[in-house]
């Protein structure tokens, strides 16, 4: 069942006073942007989380974030949306189009793609700003899992490096699952991302600067944003659980 708005609204109020304390846990440093993940949500959802505040959303689907995306701004001023799933060559053009920050780079091949279709759609509008990314690293060594390993990570910044159309921001994980759900498991994983990210950025590439950190999702973003995470990606516990399929 659904959420209504209200539920909708006080859930965010929740999950920002959380964000809020880990930020205190922390100390000093930036506030992190809270993405809203609407996976399989109904786009009235997503409306309902714009009116509360909420101004970043995250979509696994190219298909459903296109779909959402047009719903969303014709009834409320559009969020910044964010694709955070898996991206298939097949499908960049589409996430291009709405302009998302595609936090899931992981391949030379995807880095090309990307690359062209940029080209490709802003030579028709004469826009020359180029699209952001952050690159997903397999911090875990999961096999089943996507993401660029460690090792590769250097030779994968510098294939963005030498493609201006576009702009590397930051590194995005997502860590094993934690035994027995204990979030405090997930610390070491979002620790190696950090490290990571200190150690490529002491590196000059144009086009490249390390700014973000995206990770942590409901279970974990709180130990998350102690590590240093500068995005967190929260679904469930602002839009409660996903519908089941139809």
């Amino acid at each position: 069942m659904s959420l209504t708005p209200d539920d909708i609204a006080a859930n965010l109020a929740a999950v920002r006073a959380r964000v809020a304390a880990a930020v205190a846990r922390r100390g000093p440093g930036p506030v992190p942007t809270l993405i809203g993940v609407s996976k399989k949500q109904p786009a009235e959802a997503v409306i309902a989380a714009c009116r509360a505040g909420l101004g970043d959303l995250g979509e696994n689907y190219a298909q459903e974030l296109v779909a959402k995306a047009e719903v969303v701004a014709a009834a409320v001023t559009p969020p910044r949306w964010h694709f955070i799933g898996p991206l298939q060559t097949n499908k960049v053009r589409k996430v291009v189009a709405v302009g998302a920050l595609v936090h899931t780079v992981d391949r030379p091949g995807l880095v090309d793609e990307l690359a062209r279709e940029v080209a490709r759609l802003r030579a028709g509008r004469g826009a020359t700003t180029p699209l952001e990314v952050l690159v997903e690293v397999n911090v875990g060594d999961e096999a089943q899992k996507a993401g660029v390993t460690a090792n590769d990570l250097p030779a994968l910044l510098d294939r963005i490096a030498a493609r201006p159309e576009l702009r590397c921001v930051g590194l995005m994980a997502i860590p094993p699952e934690p035994p027995e759900g204990d979030p405090e498991q997930t610390r070491p994983h979002f620790a190696r991302l950090r490290e990571l990210s200190r150690r490529e950025a002491a590196i000059a590439r144009p086009g490249v600067d390390l700014v973000h950190l995206s990770m942590g999702m409901s279970a974990d973003f709180e130990v998350a944003i102690e590590e240093g995470a500068t995005m967190v990606r929260v679904g469930t516990a602002i839009f409660g659980a996903r519908p089941p399929r139809a």
